[in-house]
């Protein structure tokens, strides 16, 4: 019986230790080790530099090196399915554009589904498109352009960076909004697209503004309209689309922050507060400012509306279009 108590004795000290660390380890404070930020994209796209603008300050916010992951391929679903399948701990975290709302529309087969297995944390930027035209074609304003597709239905091209991309879907509902027919041409990327409108194969475009403001600013395209809710900063005397008469259209070029479902309230909110946080800092807005990006810190339920919101509206332009995955 002694050597039992005094056995027991013994073994006390290394219960009491290892509940203790065992303790210790639960308690740590989030982050306690480097965080993955998913780009679905090639480094140099639009969605890896906004990734890597956020992560450098989020490095020294969180105290954790935050490590962009580019997991590029289908169109943004290689990064997706990656995101959507990692543990929901708070340390893989997602940088969404509009392809991943638009994908879970012409794709029927994903293997994750975007509302249902992420929890949104921050909308991050929110950035235009811009109607460009061939200076050969004879129209100077939104207006002229509908009017002279109205002339000539499906005469008036438009180039985009491929089927179901959302440069195509964005004409798409400019020409079920607006009521005109226009000639779809694919490409396969936006360098390409532009290339050919800039040389005079196809008449008109919807590109991002800050791929687009060089050539307008050299007189290589003619802007007609931009696609956001107000005017770009980068170009003010540019006036949208829904103003020149398109009433309620509006396509926006976003990212905003996502992460798996199931990562824990308190662990959601650190990362919200540290994200806002960082897009607010001067030098964090300046530079993507310059580059024709509005920063748009939000609370993880606005952006999930928006996201209901982007859903819908993509819906209804899948379904005029007839866009379907490749």
């Amino acid at each position: 019986m002694q050597s039992t108590l005094i056995a027991h004795a013994r073994r006390a000290p290394i219960a009491v230790f290892l509940l203790a660390f065992i303790g210790a380890v639960a308690a740590q404070p989030y982050p306690s080790k480097p965080i993955r930020l998913i780009a679905p994209s090639s480094p140099g796209s639009g969605v890896d530099f906004v990734s890597r603008i956020v992560a450098a300050p989020l490095s020294i916010e969180f105290g954790q090196q935050v490590v962009v992951d580019n997991r590029a391929g289908a169109g943004g679903n290689i990064g997706a399915e990656t995101a959507a399948k990692s543990a929901p701990n708070g340390y893989t975290l997602f940088m969404a554009t509009p392809s991943q709302v638009i994908n879970a529309i012409l794709y029927k087969n994903l293997s994750y589904n975007l509302l249902g297995e992420f929890t949104p944390i921050s909308m991050a930027t929110s950035g235009q498109f811009v109607l460009i035209v061939n200076p050969s074609v004879p129209a100077k304003s939104v207006s002229q352009f509908i009017q002279l597709a109205k002339a000539k239905p499906g005469g008036v091209s438009y180039a985009s960076a491929g089927q179901g991309n959302v440069t195509h879907l964005a004409g798409e509902l400019f020409k079920s909004t607006a009521g005109v027919d226009l000639l779809h041409v694919p490409y396969k990327g936006s360098g390409a697209a532009l290339t050919d409108l800039i040389g005079g194969q196809v008449q008109a475009m919807f590109a991002n503004i800050a791929a687009a403001i060089p050539h307008i600013r050299s007189g290589k395209v003619i802007a007609l309209g931009a696609t956001g809710s107000k005017r770009p900063a980068i170009a003010p005397d540019l006036p949208t689309i829904a103003e020149s008469g398109v009433k309620d259209y509006e396509v926006a070029s976003w990212f905003g922050m996502l992460v798996p479902k199931g990562v824990p309230r308190d662990i959601v909110a650190r990362i919200n507060a540290a994200t806002v946080k960082v897009l607010k800092l001067p030098e964090t807005t300046e530079r993507l400012n310059r580059d024709g990006l509005d920063v748009v810190a939000s609370t993880p339920q606005e952006f999930a509306a928006y996201l209901e919101g982007e859903a819908r509206k993509w819906a209804k332009a899948v379904q005029v279009s007839g866009a379907k995955a490749n």
